[in-house]
């Protein structure tokens, strides 16, 4: 099947989450994914977008950007959620419980976590079709 990569950005509320992820599901099936991808793909991207919205603007005066890019590459669905905030460092006033990498690593078929120099995050999560 031949896919065109996609790339969108939202604003990192919880809101956006849902829809993202809708387009996201949406790529997929179109790429071929079976069911079972599908359901892991739903929520890992999930898992991530959150980990945005929840930890990736803390402090900031407004919402930052959740930058999502999708690309079929053979038999392998790549997803990248990344974000502008302010990198992966630890945070004693964390409103989650910490499980949300796990979680994302257990459902994909390779996860790298990037980060940029002038912060932000990037989770390239990859799932075999």
């Amino acid at each position: 099947m031949s896919t065109e990569p996609f790339t969108g950005t939202w604003p990192a509320v919880p809101e956006a989450v849902a829809d993202l992820r809708h387009e996201v599901v949406a790529f997929a099936r179109n790429a071929g994914a079976p069911p079972e991808a599908v359901s892991s793909i739903r929520l890992a991207v999930s898992e991530a977008a959150t980990n945005v919205v929840l930890h990736a603007y803390s402090g900031a005066s407004g919402p930052g950007r959740v930058h999502v890019s999708i690309e079929r590459d053979g038999p392998v669905l790549r997803i990248v959620v990344a974000d502008e905030g302010g990198g992966m460092l630890p945070r004693p006033d964390s409103p989650g419980l910490g499980l949300g990498l796990p979680l994302i690593a257990q459902l994909v078929d390779g996860l790298e976590v990037g980060s940029s120099e002038g912060g932000g995050t990037s989770l390239c999560m990859r799932f075999r079709l």
